[in-house]
């Protein structure tokens, strides 16, 4: 009874089962052996126990024994019938299966076999399209069609991610592309820079704006697809390599039609184009701002160009953004009307796995039909086959989808949606695009300027007379307008070059015309002039309305003699020579102004200087006796007072009239400075009064004096 009871242990054996006692080599004696037969008496008595209480047991069931072998023959005939029925039951499963299974369930494995083999095939054909990759675009680079070939190997890069990864005699071909690609982007960006040095350095006099505008096109496109966005650099850099050409063969065209010029002594280009003289001069600037407005127009054209097709793949980035907006938004409501679905088939106790999967299968079923129906002569891949995904090297999932545009040229551009360019990418593109143009009139002036500067080392342009001038003066506005109609900006560098040469060329005027009044007015005997015709047409022509100096008439005025005054208006001036002069100065400042707007604030100032020159020297001379010295003059007699003043009042009869001309071509803001006028004119009041004055002494002077001679007079003759 113990819990460790285990008879196979030793011990435990020995003591239930005492062999001792049956081993008689012990040599105990009798009693051992004695115990042994009893004990073995013991064990048979317990034998005959358990065997009686068997047999008992036997009896007391042994109808329930009899009862269970009856019911063991019934249930052995049971299994009989029923392996029967069952061998019955699988033979006409066999022939049901035979019959209408068979037959069926081949068909559906060869239409599965058949997919299979065509998918195989395809798989197949498009590997030897990959295959086929490198040669292809190798002779696409050949004839420089830089984007066919980067769509072809993008392209293939995704198909060998995504349909045939894993393919093991295409795992160097993802590399070998890569390193393809890197070499395109290269020969596109020297591409590039042949085609810019090409089209900028052509024959200028070639009537063709853009040189071969589809090749321009493609490798823009390309150069954007790739991200390679410093293209404009090289173009920039390019342009002023350019200009720099212009100016130095218009140089060398001009300087060998110049026989004067003996190029084999003077070595120097800018040496020789300074011997040049000012007709020669204007001429060859003339030529090359002319080269200039073509250059700028090519360049425009260029530009407009590459802007189309930045533009065109701006507006394809925006529009595809806009059908995903427009696409997430039906899928979004699409969402919503399944959840409604799910919701319905939970409601009525369906599986939501079997209604997908009908849903699901559907397309299958459709797509099968379709194989079915297919004819069956027809290749897999043929246009009148099933569409397969795997069929072209085009994948499923990368939805190249392109859109046409046009350049103003009328190139058609095919926009594919593989751009890596953001919006805000794009955008800053353009705007560069934009500045390269304003960029390219600024070389230009630049280039113009750093050519005058050349020529004006040696004081050449200081020198020109008011004519000459003028006429650069307007080529150069002529210029700079019409750059600015091309480029959209007004470039300054040349504005501020004629601006500063205008100031010098000012200073210069009004030095020369106000030492023309010093010596006028030193050499001045104040006595009455005679008036040339041609100055009585000049003041009748400013009375008309027209402040310029009148053109010159052939045989006209000799004809006509000179009058003793000067007719204003009606009323009659008697002046001196100098007056007549210095009117003719005046216009002079008017007509400069006219011709070079940009001046005339400067030319404000000298003529209110030389205005109130000529009052304080004639001051000096006459009120002040200074001609006395200067001329030579006995006295300054009173028909020296009267000249005088009959003088200033004639200016000052013509400062209104000047005042009206420099405020017409002033602006608002500058008007402040016609109280010049104002003071020179209370300046001239002030003079002519001190001059009546000054008559007025005289005059009671001689009365006094002829009065005291009337009363001597009349004390001698006793009236008094």
């Amino acid at each position: 009874m113990k819990p460790d009871f285990a008879l196979d242990d030793p011990l435990t054996f020995n003591s239930v089962l005492p062999w001792s006692h049956f081993n008689t080599a012990g040599g105990k004696g009798n009693r051992d052996a004695a115990s042994s037969k009893l004990l073995q008496e013991k064990l048979s008595h317990y034998l005959d126990i358990v065997e009686v209480n068997i047999a008992h047991q036997i009896s007391l069931r042994s109808e329930a024994f009899f009862h269970a072998m009856t019911s063991q023959h019934e249930l052995q005939d049971y299994l009989k019938k029923t392996s029967q029925a069952v061998k019955m039951l699988r033979d006409k499963i066999a022939q049901i299966d035979k019959v209408m299974c068979e037959g069926s369930l081949h068909i559906l494995r060869l239409a599965l076999t058949r997919n299979n083999c065509v998918k195989v095939y395809n798989k197949l054909k498009l590997m030897a399209t990959v295959h086929q990759t490198q040669p292809t675009v190798q002779v696409l680079l050949s004839t420089s069609e830089f984007v066919g070939a980067l769509d072809l190997i993008a392209t293939t890069q995704e198909v060998l991610q995504q349909e045939l990864q894993g393919i093991h005699s295409f795992r160097h071909l993802g590399s070998q592309l890569c390193e393809l690609e890197k070499l395109i982007d290269k020969m596109m960006i020297a591409e590039f820079s042949t085609y810019s040095h090409s089209d900028l350095n052509r024959p200028l006099e070639d009537d063709c704006q853009i040189l071969e505008e589809e090749r321009l096109v493609s490798l823009v496109f390309g150069l954007l697809k790739q991200r390679k966005l410093n293209f404009l650099e090289i173009y920039s850099e390019e342009m002023i390599i350019t200009a720099k050409n212009i100016i130095k063969q218009c140089v060398i065209n001009k300087v060998s039609q110049i026989e004067e010029i003996d190029t084999d002594v003077v070595m120097k280009l800018a040496d020789q184009m300074r011997m040049l003289n000012f007709p020669q001069w204007f001429d060859l600037l003339k030529e090359i701002f002319s080269k200039f407005t073509i250059f700028l127009q090519r360049v425009k054209a260029t530009l407009n160009i590459i802007h189309s097709v930045v533009l065109s793949v701006l507006d394809k980035n925006r529009r595809t953004r806009e059908l995903e907006e427009i696409s997430q938004q039906k899928n979004a409501t699409k969402d919503n009307s399944l959840d409604t679905e799910v919701a319905y088939l939970i409601h009525e106790g369906m599986f939501i796995s079997d209604a997908f999967n009908e849903n699901e299968l559907t397309p299958i079923a459709i797509d099968t039909t379709s194989q079915r129906n297919a004819s069956p002569n027809s290749e897999p891949c043929s246009s009148d086959s099933v569409s397969e995904p795997e069929c072209t090297t085009d994948s499923s999932s990368s939805k190249e989808q392109t859109s046409s545009s046009a350049t103003p040229g009328g190139v058609d551009i095919m926009v594919n949606e593989d751009m890596k360019l953001t919006d805000l990418e794009l955008e800053k593109l353009a705007n560069n695009i934009q500045e390269l143009l304003y960029s390219a009139s600024d070389i230009c002036h630049d280039r113009a300027v750093k050519f005058l500067m050349s020529r004006a080392k040696d004081g050449f342009l200081e020198k020109l007379n008011s004519t000459e001038f003028i006429t650069l003066s307007r080529l150069m506005e002529t210029f700079i307008l019409d750059t600015e109609q091309i480029c959209g900006r007004k470039s300054m560098s040349l504005l501020g070059a004629l601006q500063s040469q205008a100031n010098k060329f000012v200073n210069r005027f009004h030095e020369e015309r106000k030492t023309k009044l010093s010596l006028l007015l030193d050499n001045e005997r104040w006595k009455q002039a005679d008036v040339p015709a041609e100055f009585q047409d000049l003041v009748d022509s400013i009375s008309d309305g027209k402040i310029a100096l009148p053109e010159k008439k052939s045989g006209a005025t000799e004809e006509r003699k000179p009058a003793e005054v000067l007719i204003v208006e009606g009323q009659q001036y008697a002046v001196v020579g100098t007056v007549l002069l210095l009117i003719r100065i005046i216009l002079e400042y008017c007509q400069c102004v006219d011709n070079i707007p940009s001046v005339t604030t400067d030319m404000l100032t000298r003529l209110s200087d030389l205005l109130k020159y000529f009052n304080s020297r004639s001051c000096q001379l006459v009120l002040g006796a200074g001609a006395l010295q200067v001329v030579g003059l006995k006295t300054i007699t009173t028909k020296n007072l009267a000249l005088s003043s009959r003088c200033l009042q004639l200016i000052v009869h013509y400062i209104p009239v000047i005042r009206a001309h420099f405020e017409a071509r002033l602006q608002p803001k500058q008007h402040s400075m016609l109280r010049h006028f104002d003071h020179i004119t209370k300046d001239y009041h002030d003079h002519i009064a001190e001059i009546s004055a000054k008559l007025v002494a005289i005059m009671d002077s001689l009365f006094d004096k002829l009065l005291s001679k009337v009363n001597d007079l009349w004390k001698l003759l006793g009236i008094v």
